[in-house]
């Protein structure tokens, strides 16, 4: 195996495989990503068994062949080379040699032979879809996944799709039992539709979210296309092969959790509530993450207070003629739910009882969040 390639290109495809690769694994392979020479390309493929990637760049190839490396190792080495142009060969032992200018570098590689198989299917319909659309509903939702691995269903983004006459919408939904977020839109996809009314949940985990917002965020007009089979969900760009293994469980109806009836809307400016929040959260703590809103005429107090650390106030001015109310809240929830929002205004939906309250932004029916209140 011999090729030659421009050195920045070389490390973000290595880098970009960093979130993937096993830190800790029985399976010790997993620690390094495959390296292949092909024709006049290379393919860098990385996989943890549940996230696989594979990354295609165009290069000067002189012999093809394949090897694995650390992928930290190799990232590291990469990085501090100096030079425009990096070339690559491997030796009859297995030695990856790495030169650039007069820097010389040596690693020991693995045989592929017993490397995790990342390709992809032949027999799978893939759907265009709009990749600045997708990118933004999983961002939406991604902070309300739970990590709690005993619930493991609730571990990651369910993805539900729904084709009439006039659109397919997509809905994005994440819940941790204490916060839940929804997303929707129907100018997801062109054309065709990934239909998932009859079939399985189709549960992306947390980390396949990240990688998949980690994907689209380097391109924004370039086609991307998404397939479901067999437990997979895969998504596809022009250079880029994404598989993610999805969750096998079954999801709650998230249905339920959302309020039928419409509580008291308080309408706040997004910058200045966010700011408020964000200083409620400085003497917040694992031990204490509370912050209690007391709804007044035309203003709202914040407070938190945490005998550890200290305490926090303050004030903004709204619109508000009804009841003095006094709601708790955790806060990093509210700050994680207003962050996601995008308009001017803030919408408080604010219901009776400990009943959830819902966040959303104002006049955007296709997100809101649902934050259950504390009791004070």
């Amino acid at each position: 195996m011999e090729f030659t390639i421009k050195r920045e290109v070389f490390l973000s495809g290595i880098q970009k495989t960093l979130g993937i690769v096993e830190k800790k694994t029985t399976m010790p392979i997993l620690n390094n990503l495959l390296l292949r020479a092909e024709q006049d390309r290379i393919v860098i493929i990385a996989t943890d068994l549940e996230v696989g990637m594979v990354y295609h760049y165009e290069t000067e190839v002189t012999s093809e062949g394949e090897i694995t490396i650390s992928a930290r190792k190799l990232y590291e080495m990469v990085r501090e080379i100096q030079g425009e142009k990096i070339h690559v060969v491997k030796n009859e032992k297995n030695v990856v040699i790495l030169s650039c200018n007069k820097a010389i570098y040596r690693i020991l590689g693995v045989s592929s032979e017993d490397y995790p198989s990342v390709d992809k299917s032949d027999q799978v319909d893939f759907y265009p879809v709009n990749c600045v659309i997708f990118r933004e509903l999983l961002k939406k939702t991604q902070f309300s996944i739970s990590t709690d691995e005993m619930r493991k269903n609730l571990t990651g983004v369910l993805l539900e799709t729904q084709k009439d006459d006039h659109a397919c919408v997509l809905r994005l939904i994440s819940t941790d039992g204490h916060r839940l977020a929804f997303a929707s839109s129907s100018e997801m996809f062109k054309g065709d539709c990934l239909v998932t009314e009859g079939t399985k949940n189709i549960i992306i985990p947390k980390k396949g979210v990240g990688e998949i917002i980690r994907l689209l965020e380097d391109i924004d007009n370039e086609p991307v296309s998404l397939g479901v089979v067999q437990g997979v969900l895969m998504v596809k760009t022009y250079r880029t092969f994404l598989r993610v293994g999805l969750i096998d469980a079954d999801y709650p109806d998230y249905r339920r959790v959302i309020p039928s009836d419409h509580g008291r809307v308080v309408r706040i400016k997004r910058e200045l509530l966010l700011h408020a929040v964000r200083r409620m959260c400085v003497v917040s703590s694992d031990k204490y993450n509370g912050v209690i809103m007391m709804l007044l005429k035309n203003k709202v107090l914040l407070n938190s207070t945490n005998s550890d650390i200290g305490e926090a106030n303050d004030e903004l001015e709204i619109d508000y003629d009804g009841e003095e109310r006094n709601i708790g809240y955790n806060v990093r929830y509210l700050s994680d739910a207003i962050e996601a929002i995008d308009e001017d205004m803030v919408d408080f939906e604010i219901n009776e009882d400990m009943r959830p309250t819902v966040l959303r932004g104002s006049g955007n029916e296709n997100y809101f969040c649902i934050v259950m209140p504390l009791k004070i």
